[in-house]
């Protein structure tokens, strides 16, 4: 069939438009008709090549959908069910059999690699292989095929346009306090970085009751938000130290930082400001090869704790239901983060990004 995609040809040079051919779903495949996808900083970073995703490629990793064909051996979904399409993963390495899929031992080749697992891609140009299947799903289209393993069934009278963010970004800063971090009602959590993925962690802080939420930003309208989801305290790390503004604010440090940063120096930070036996999750993602040093007495003379987190160590077909039920409440107002472009223009949606003009972009497809 044909469709309609962003294509990647080259780093730091904007998507191209086009229309390419999408093969039918294969086994276990699901076809999607695509309604909205999020534009996360991660497809900025495949785009440009910072992580070596193969070229040209459809990428998009955040789509929400109709469920429009299914292939053989598909039973989760049918025809006409709405969806949300999260990342991929194998379903038989050990961390997939522990149920902890976001550490996948294939996660890199499901995701990251531009093809189906046995190498092969469903999308073409006029005999020109595009690479896809980025994520499973390769949104940045009208339609995209995805897999059993990364598709979550959603609500039919839940806002499709609004979902697709849930599947990444803002998983990834629920997850890290709600699963991750398990932060307990009560304790302190400082948050670094202050993009989605940070207001997202901000939120469910609240939500499982923590008692001092701190976030760090150097951008005071963010700050300025963060304290409207939730956050008590705001540090504004351009115009102080970081460090001794926390360190003042809680006298013995926090027992729980998040980096959503992905910048090394920030990361030493949140974990500078650690009370013993403190935790620190990272979830920004840095440049490919970007290394971190750490003042190793003050780990270990602590018991403090440094972890990396991906996908908010989350079981998206529980949680992103979940967020979806806490935003009905009020309790979650993720809407409050996103900016709406059409399709067509995704390049500026790209470009506001970058350029910090918005939080979450989100690219929507023509109406049907």
């Amino acid at each position: 069939m044909k469709i309609h995609a962003a294509v990647a040809r080259a780093p730091h040079m904007p998507f191209s438009l086009e229309r390419l051919d999408l093969e039918e779903p294969r086994e276990g495949e699901i076809l999607v008709r695509v309604v909205a996808t999020g534009v996360c900083h991660t497809d900025i970073v495949m785009r440009d090549q910072h992580l070596p995703v193969p070229q040209p490629v459809v990428l998009g990793h955040e789509g929400a959908g109709i469920v429009e064909r299914v292939g053989p051996g598909v039973a989760k979904v049918t025809p006409g069910d709405h969806v949300v399409m999260t990342f991929n993963s194998c379903g038989h390495c050990p961390s997939c059999n522990d149920h902890e899929e976001t550490y996948c031992h294939e996660f890199f080749p499901r995701n990251f690699f531009g093809a189906r697992a046995d190498g092969s891609s469903g999308l073409s140009c006029e005999g020109e292989r595009i690479h896809g299947n980025i994520f499973g799903q390769s949104s940045f289209a009208s339609h995209a095929l995805c897999h059993e393993r990364n598709i979550v069934k959603v609500p039919k009278d839940a806002d499709l346009a609004l979902l697709g963010p849930l599947a990444c970004g803002i998983q990834t800063g629920a997850g890290a306090v709600m699963n991750a971090l398990d932060v307990e009602p009560g304790k302190i959590l400082a948050v670094f970085g202050m993009g989605s993925v940070g207001l997202a962690a901000v939120m469910a802080a609240r939500i499982v009751g923590a008692s001092r939420i701190i976030a760090v930003d150097v951008n005071e309208t963010r700050l300025a938000l963060a304290a409207q989801l939730g956050a008590t305290d705001i540090v504004n790390g351009k115009g102080s130290d970081a460090v001794a503004a926390i360190m003042a604010l809680t006298g013995a440090g926090v027992d729980y930082s998040i980096d959503a940063s992905g910048v090394p120096a920030v990361i030493d930070q949140c974990v500078r400001v650690l009370a013993p036996r403190g935790t620190c999750g990272i979830v920004g993602a840095s440049p490919h090869g970007a290394t971190l040093t750490l003042d190793l007495t003050h780990i270990l003379s602590g018991g403090r704790r440094v972890r990396g987190i991906v996908e908010g160590d989350s079981n998206p077909d529980v949680l992103i239901p979940l967020l979806i039920d806490l935003h009905r409440q009020g309790r979650f107002p993720f809407d409050r983060l996103v900016s709406f472009y059409d399709f067509a223009d995704i390049n500026q949606a790209v470009e506001d990004s970058e350029r910090g003009i918005v939080l979450k972009p989100i690219v929507r497809q023509p109406a049907a």
